[in-house]
């Protein structure tokens, strides 16, 4: 009966401990790995960084076309501007240009900037 007691006495003096213990794992691995703990906050900042840098790109060449737009425009006409859009889409030259043909690899980085 005496060793009843004592074991009880001792279970209670490590079942406090062992809950609080497993308590601050628990809240703890959740505050590192969790849906927002720490690991999910990084990943977070990183893809507002990266949208960021895409929205940059993504601006730029919006402001670039809407130049190019700004100077079709019948109020601003830019007539070599004309001149370079009639001349890519009906593949035409003037008698007074040079040809000078590109290499292959050259073709392909003209053709992907147009």
């Amino acid at each position: 009966m005496v060793l009843g007691q004592e074991i009880s006495r001792k279970a209670n003096q490590v079942v406090g401990p062992l809950l609080l213990a497993a308590g601050i794992a628990y809240f703890g691995y959740h505050a590192i790995q969790g849906d927002r703990g720490l690991i999910a906050w990084w990943n977070l900042r990183y893809e507002i960084e990266k949208t960021n840098y895409e929205l940059a790109e993504v601006t730029a060449q919006k402001q670039a076309l809407e130049h190019r737009v700004s100077l079709l425009r019948p109020g601003s006409l830019d007539r070599d501007m004309v001149e370079e859009r009639v001349r890519l889409m009906l593949g035409s030259v003037s008698p007074a240009d040079t040809i000078i043909p590109l290499p292959e690899s050259a073709r392909a980085a003209v053709a992907a900037d147009q």
